[in-house]
């Protein structure tokens, strides 16, 4: 597809005015603009504490379009799919099938705070959109590490020596074990293909779980200009592979990279600065396991599917 196409599918207006307080190079704030040109202005957007919220929220109210001020409500740290759901439940009482209600919270609230919700709302089936931005700590407090950070990051609990020990999260697999209709992954450096994401999500009924990577200037240690080389490196490296699950079975990757070395990504972060060769390469293995599991799922689900 080329640009030209992509504009006439999606809105061409503007959801995410200045001013707002997105940090310079944010990754958050392009897939926020990405999400609302696909999802369009028939939303309400629950939003805990994070990175987004007090970017957008009051005093700026920066998310808007022509006019009219985009739908937003404020929750508790890990209430997102519980007030989401809530609200969706409400709002079809009320005879309202067409706004889609949309958790947008970061990989803190979603990971780990959040993670009960989460997963009761995912059992339920409740007909929700859930978007993790992951920018893989707890940036909006100053970088903690979060279940999201990946094996060998630096962070503010995590100071060298004490590197993080333990591999991220792999809330793929656990989305994809409650069988929802749909889950998928994205970034910002492939904003066709996270667009067409949201408008298959907006396509189903159900729960729907979004993961967009979202790299963080301050938190992953570089400068501005590299956020949309770094959410590229990521895929490229076979990182963070893009993919989609549907009907909590059928596995299919997006885009097939022939897999640049890892330090590719790694070099251009302060937050890997202190990591040796060996221990790159042993980071290594277990990204070229993982994809391997990921190629091995998808050539299952077609062999099913036959």
């Amino acid at each position: 597809m080329n640009m030209t196409e992509t504009r006439s599918r999606y809105d061409r207006r503007e959801f995410v005015k200045p001013p707002h307080g997105f940090c310079p190079g944010c990754g958050v704030a392009l897939a926020l603009r990405y999400f609302l040109k696909a999802a369009g202005d028939k939303v309400v957007l629950i939003m805990p504490p994070g990175c987004a919220a007090p970017s957008v929220l009051f005093p700026q109210r920066s998310l808007r379009v022509d006019a009219k001020l985009i739908d937003t409500v404020s929750c508790p740290f890990g209430s997102t799919a519980i007030f989401a759901g809530g609200l969706k439940t409400a709002l079809v009482a009320r005879g309202d099938t067409e706004t889609e209600v949309v958790g947008w919270a970061g990989d803190g609230a979603t990971f780990d705070i959040g993670f009960g919700g989460l997963s009761a709302a995912a059992e339920r089936n409740e007909d929700i959109i859930y978007v993790c931005y992951d920018n893989e700590a707890y940036m909006n407090t100053g970088n903690q590490r979060s279940s999201a950070t990946p094996w060998g990051a630096k962070t503010a609990t995590n100071p060298p020596p004490a590197k993080k020990e333990e591999n991220k999260k792999d809330i793929l697999w656990i989305m994809m074990g409650h069988e929802v209709p749909y889950v998928a992954t994205a970034t910002i450096a492939y904003p066709d293909d996270l667009m067409d994401k949201v408008r298959r999500a907006k396509g189903v009924r159900g729960f729907r779980f979004l993961h967009v990577l979202t790299p963080c200037v301050p938190g992953w240690g570089y400068t501005p200009e590299l956020t949309v080389t770094l959410s590229k490196l990521a895929v490229q490296t076979r990182l963070f592979p893009l993919c989609e699950i549907r009907g909590g079975t059928r596995l299919t990757i997006n885009k097939r990279p022939k897999g640049k070395p890892l330090s590719r990504f790694t070099e251009l972060q302060g937050r890997f600065r202190h990591l040796t060769e060996k221990e790159i390469s042993l980071w290594q293995r277990h990204v070229e396991t993982r994809w391997e599991r990921l190629t091995y799922l998808e050539a299952l689900g077609e062999t099913v599917g036959e």
